[in-house]
């Protein structure tokens, strides 16, 4: 990678599946050096998750693994271990997401790495910490997703509790992640020194409960699933129309004003019942079929045409399939194509970060397991003997 924000940086990534990838792939399209770490064949267990596989290249692997380079090392042996150490003494970042004391063990955690680069910064993303009684426990998304109340909020009081539809607890851990490791490079600028970055995704899950933590601090009352429904506005909900469902989102009482005008019921906003926030909150029920009987009497595309037309926050609700045959999903580029050496020609979702001048780029496809392992090798002053020697005894 050249060009780039983090051009000249070099990352170790001994993480596998979605969050530390996840995060790697964020500082690998801002023009990092990440050096994907498996053992050899391939330790990243999302290389055989599916279907769908490309070309036998699992689509979830190809997600998250983009512009990085691959070598495979044998973390059971002390040669492997070496390795790392080797590669470590000019490294900025390593992070890992092994289970709390593994590194430890492998004399490859923070107290023993700083000792050869006192300028590295270390991440290590695990389901609770590194502190605290759980900490020894592993963690998974969904499960996550469940302790931390997000999954107690989310679907309705029919439905019961339900997940979120992507593994998002991971996906925040790795912006998190990304986040953290920036702000010690910079910070290091300034000291000279490295740190340890103690990353959870227990943490960032109850962090994401927003305003909807702050209710219960301030409260005290244990909030129910609310559906579609926004706790503390309304009308903020889906609604049937005559051929499918929209979204409105009214944020303020100039805007309910406006939309009952739009709809030809402008007497409504007047009604004591729905004339301020507090009171359409109380009253969401009735309010939602009084707004529904409106809407059942033309199509989505009539209502958000109208809407739109009068600057109501309003949307249809997209497929997979109509998400990316958005006119806007194409023009800012989010989707791109990459050639593999195995899957052929792949499409992947685009960066959506937009730098005016240090603009990301995929420069390089989701590698193969250890498609770069000789190369990086070389690199790190390595002979082509001891490399071979390394390959005969399964160390590489």
């Amino acid at each position: 990678m050249s060009g780039g924000a983090l051009t000249g940086i070099k990352v170790l990534d001994l993480t596998r599946v979605l969050a530390g990838p996840y995060c790697t792939m964020i500082l690998a399209d801002l023009g990092a050096d990440v050096i994907k770490v498996e053992a050899p064949g391939g330790s990243d267990e999302t290389r055989s998750w599916g279907p769908p596989f490309q070309n036998g290249v699992s689509a979830y692997y190809l997600c998250t693994n983009r512009n990085k380079r691959s070598i495979t090392v044998n973390l059971k042996t002390e040669e492997g271990r070496a390795i790392i150490r080797k590669l470590a003494e000019d490294a900025d970042v390593l992070i890992h997401n092994f289970k709390t004391g593994s590194m430890e063990k492998w004399q490859l955690d923070y107290e023993s790495l700083k000792t050869i680069n006192p300028r590295l910064v270390f991440c290590s993303i695990t389901g609770f910490g590194e502190t605290g009684p759980l900490s020894h426990l592993p963690g998974y998304d969904y499960i996550i997703q469940g302790m931390s109340g997000l999954m107690s909020i989310t679907g309705s009081e029919e439905s019961g509790p339900i997940k979120i539809g992507v593994a998002m607890v991971d996906i925040l851990t790795g912006l998190y992640s990304a986040i953290s490791i920036e702000a010690a490079l910079l910070e290091r600028g300034k000291s000279g020194m490295g740190q340890k970055i103690d990353m959870s995704l227990l943490d960032t899950a109850v962090s994401s409960l927003a305003n909807v933590a702050s209710n219960y601090l301030i409260s005290g009352h244990v909030p129910r699933r609310l559906g579609n429904d926004h706790p503390n506005i309304v009308p903020y909900s889906i609604y049937k129309a005559l051929d499918g469902e929209i979204i409105i989102a009214v944020g303020n009482n100039r805007q309910f004003s406006t939309l009952c005008e739009a709809m030809g019921i402008a007497e409504i906003a007047h009604d004591e019942r729905f004339h301020t926030n507090d009171a359409r909150v109380q009253n969401r029920t009735l309010l939602g079929k009084i707004l529904e009987e409106q809407l059942q009497l033309k199509p989505v595309e009539y209502w958000t045409e109208l809407f739109c037309a009068h600057n109501i926050p309003c949307g249809p609700i997209s497929s997979m399939d109509q998400v990316f045959n958005q006119p806007q999903v194409n023009a800012r580029e989010m989707v791109v194509e990459v050639n593999h050496p195995e899957a052929g020609v792949v499409k992947l979702v685009g960066s959506p970060i937009k730098l005016s001048r240090t603009k990301t780029k995929i420069e390089r496809h989701p590698p193969v397991a250890g498609e770069h392992t000789k190369e990086i090798l070389l690199q790190a002053g390595y002979s082509l003997d001891e490399i071979e020697q390394f390959e005969s005894q399964k160390i590489i």
